[in-house]
């Protein structure tokens, strides 16, 4: 099984405690987001784990502590620097502090466990194709020689965004054509393998790969083991990643992103995180008497093999 840990919210930034408690404990229990009173347990023993899929926009909280699970596991890390200021993500360290955090975790864990995320690719009076382009070029400048890719995608237009971002300037297929091509020559440049994420649509004439973003290759490459062959059916329109289990939770994160399809509203989401507690084995509130509670489904994506190697032998 994938263990997914930031895709419904960013826990490394705001619930690194609960994070390593329920990897110190063993096990996590998760809501349906569709029927609430579900609630799926997981074994978080590294047999049932074939790896730890990450993604925050500030790992800093974690840093300290992050050997407990990298020293155990297997891991992937992506890590979301965008050109966006305050007025976008208010929760979002600047680009700096984000770019040196980066390099600091890259120390830990090495340079082919993480994918830099430059996205969602938008567009405001503010934020203009060239500035996009020419923020991307400072940061890749700076963070080619400590990741293994670059993923970008462009923004999904839910109709929330209607409201939560009303100054979005729809992008257009020309727009989309002018930001990739000119990714492409920049990624070039630095030597960064580029490719998108559940973006529909052929750049590959700029050089840039499709998308696949989680994959069992990139697992596998990342990990020094072999996964078996099987078909990457994908979340959603558009993608090629592999099947995970996420184990975070909507409308919990603090990051406040204007453009997020995660929470329905900022005050909806401090409101929830004032129920967490971080011993519970839920990442917001605690289990029900009314609860019905299931035991996940943990199959193992790896070759049969490669399940008897140790992690300290399957290191790159």
């Amino acid at each position: 099984m994938i263990l997914n840990t930031g895709a419904r919210t960013d826990t490394v930034q705001y619930f690194s405690k609960w994070l390593l408690k329920r990897f110190e404990e063993g096990f996590v229990l998760t809501r349906n987001p569709l029927f609430p009173n579900k609630v799926t347990r997981y074994e978080l023993s590294p047999d049932k784990i074939d790896a730890v899929m990450f993604c925050s926009k500030n790992y800093a909280p974690i840093l300290p502590r992050l050997h407990e699970i990298t020293d155990k596991y297997r891991t992937y890390f992506h890590s979301t620097i965008t050109a966006y200021g305050k007025d976008v993500e208010p929760g979002v360290p600047s680009v700096d502090e984000s770019i040196g955090t980066l390099k600091e975790l890259e120390k830990i864990v090495g340079r082919r466990k993480i994918a830099w995320r430059y996205d969602p690719l938008l567009l405001t009076a503010a934020y203009t194709k060239e500035r996009l382009l020419d923020t991307f070029a400072y940061m890749a400048e700076k963070l080619a020689p400590h990741i293994d890719r670059c993923i970008f995608s462009f923004v999904e237009m839910y109709k929330k965004l209607q409201t939560n971002m009303p100054e979005l300037i729809p992008l257009t297929e020309t727009d989309k054509d002018c930001l990739a091509e000119g990714l492409g020559k920049i990624a070039q440049k630095y030597g960064i393998y580029l490719q998108t994420c559940g973006t529909n649509g052929d750049w590959s004439r700029y050089g840039i790969h499709p998308s696949g973003c989680a994959t069992l290759e990139i697992f596998g490459r990342a990990n020094g083991c072999k996964f078996r062959d099987i078909k990457h059916r994908g979340l959603r329109e558009g993608c090629h990643c592999i099947e995970s289990r996420d184990i975070g939770a909507y409308d919990t994160c603090l990051n406040g992103c204007k453009y997020c399809y995660a929470n329905k509203s900022p005050e909806k989401a401090r409101e929830n995180y004032r129920l967490h507690d971080p011993d519970s084995p839920l990442l917001i509130g605690y289990p029900q008497r009314d609860d019905i509670l299931i035991q996940g489904n943990q199959k193992s994506f790896l070759m049969p093999q490669a399940r008897q190697i140790s992690l300290f032998d399957d290191r790159p």
